[in-house]
């Protein structure tokens, strides 16, 4: 099992390390297309020029927007996937606007410098290969803009959603290709040519491993298979899952992975769901609660199934730790990764606030209860409904619960609701933002 391990003092925390290489990223490569731009961005005519300039950015917000979304290991540890997904989609967002500006001043600059009017102009470029491949890449990003609006987003289902989102990486072929044959980007120096493969190469290269070389060189290493099936409740149910070499795998307390069960679900569907217990060398547990078909199934499973995982994902874990005390918060089915990270809790330090409307609808009491008593720790169960009067999570009953709060580190996982609840009381009750842990689990 992995033991505990928490930020040592005057150490930068992984978060902070990961997100100065994202910033410093950024920032240089921003410096470098602003000099490319300055030393030969200029255009046929000056309206040219400034589509050439909206160009160049759109083609570096498409290279972050891969980057976030390559699940590299490194980053995702460090800032977690909610929080990556969040910046992907602001990023995706101004990219859109971009790319919206880049085609429109395009069209305009060519019109002006043949006389011409703006639908003609359009119809002309339309009949160049590196321009039409520009446009059918614009195209796809509004598409994607579009369906990932809150209002359409929530029309869709997940499935619909992610199979039409996939089309980004249609787009990243096409804009390279437009890019690659529109020869002003990358033949306009040496250091540019360079400079432009480079760039690619790595979002490509991140993509490409992340995506597709480790989850497939992962299962095919460990041969995942269902061991058991455990009905932890009526609608709650553990799978575990062993495999070859799980000594190997670079799995911790509190992250989760993405699920598929062949011949239970179509091979594209997946799930994520977190680890319940802390990995070992023998076995891996997830706990569901059956809040969807794939869930609802995981039931039916039948010993010996095979097993896709791609992960383990996520940092919520004691890696980002900075306490001896620690304060685990969870709301529901969220209780699993917080029973898996109060596995690996040694200081005896721990307290656990478990909210739920009843006690028998507590998944994995028993276990926590145990491993709470074996650790000299403290549970609260809080059951009742929110709205029938019952507040556990106000900022006066959480420091009556826990009165040093303010020097544990707290992990929260549960509902968003609660999740945003909580966070907003530890923010009144003055609970450094560096000692609050909390991942909202979710491919979306």
């Amino acid at each position: 099992m992995t033991t505990s391990t928490q930020v040592r003092p005057g150490m930068l925390p992984p978060v902070v390390q990961a997100r100065l290489a994202l910033w410093s990223f950024l920032v240089v490569n921003v410096v470098i297309i602003e000099f490319l731009f300055v030393t030969s961005g200029e255009g046929k005519n000056g309206i040219l020029t400034v589509a050439k300039f909206f160009g160049l950015h759109a083609a570096l917000l498409l290279i972050c927007q891969l980057l976030l979304v390559a699940r590299v290991p490194w980053l995702d540890r460090r800032i977690g996937m909610d929080r990556l997904t969040v910046w992907h989609r602001w990023i995706g967002f101004t990219m859109f606007w971009t790319v919206l500006t880049h085609a429109t001043i395009v069209v305009l600059g060519y019109a002006a410098l043949d006389n011409a009017s703006a639908g003609k102009t359009f119809l002309a470029l339309a009949g160049v290969p590196a321009s039409l491949l520009g446009m059918f890449a614009a195209a796809i990003v509004l598409l994607i803009a579009a369906i990932s609006t809150r209002y359409v987003r929530r029309k869709l289902r997940y499935e619909v959603w992610h199979g039409l989102h996939m089309l980004l990486y249609v787009t990243l072929s096409l804009a390279f290709v437009h890019q690659l044959l529109e020869t002003t980007t990358f033949r306009a120096s040496t250091f540019a040519t360079i400079y432009w493969w480079a760039l690619w190469l790595l979002a490509f290269g991140c993509l490409v491993t992340g995506r597709i070389v480790m989850p497939v060189w992962r299962n095919t290493y460990h041969r995942f298979r269902v061991e058991a099936v455990v009905p932890e409740a009526a609608d709650v149910v553990s799978v575990h899952i062993t495999g070859r070499h799980l000594d190997k795998l670079p799995a911790r307390a509190g992250q989760f992975s993405i699920w598929r069960f062949p011949g239970h679900r179509h091979w594209w569907l997946a799930n994520p769901f977190s680890l319940s217990a802390a990995p070992n060398s023998r076995s891996l547990r997830l706990t569901a609660k059956a809040v969807g078909s794939g869930s609802a199934g995981l039931r039916n499973l039948k010993i010996g199934n095979r097993v896709l995982m791609e992960g383990p994902y996520g940092s919520f874990t004691t890696r980002h730790r900075r306490c001896d005390g620690i304060l685990l918060i969870a709301g529901g089915v969220g209780i699993t990764p917080i029973r898996a990270l109060l596995e690996e809790e040694q200081t005896g330090n721990a307290v656990v606030l478990y909210r739920v409307r009843d006690e028998s609808s507590a998944v994995l009491l028993r276990e926590v209860r145990e491993l709470v008593e074996r650790h000299r720790g403290r549970l609260y169960l809080l059951t009742g409904r929110t709205g029938q009067g019952a507040r556990p999570f106000e900022p006066e009953a959480l420091r009556h619960m826990v009165p040093d709060i303010t020097e544990r580190d707290v992990y929260v996982c549960g509902p968003p609701a609660m999740t945003a609840v909580v966070e907003n009381a530890l923010r009144k009750l003055g609970v450094p933002r560096n000692q609050v842990h909390a991942e909202k689990f979710g491919l979306a």
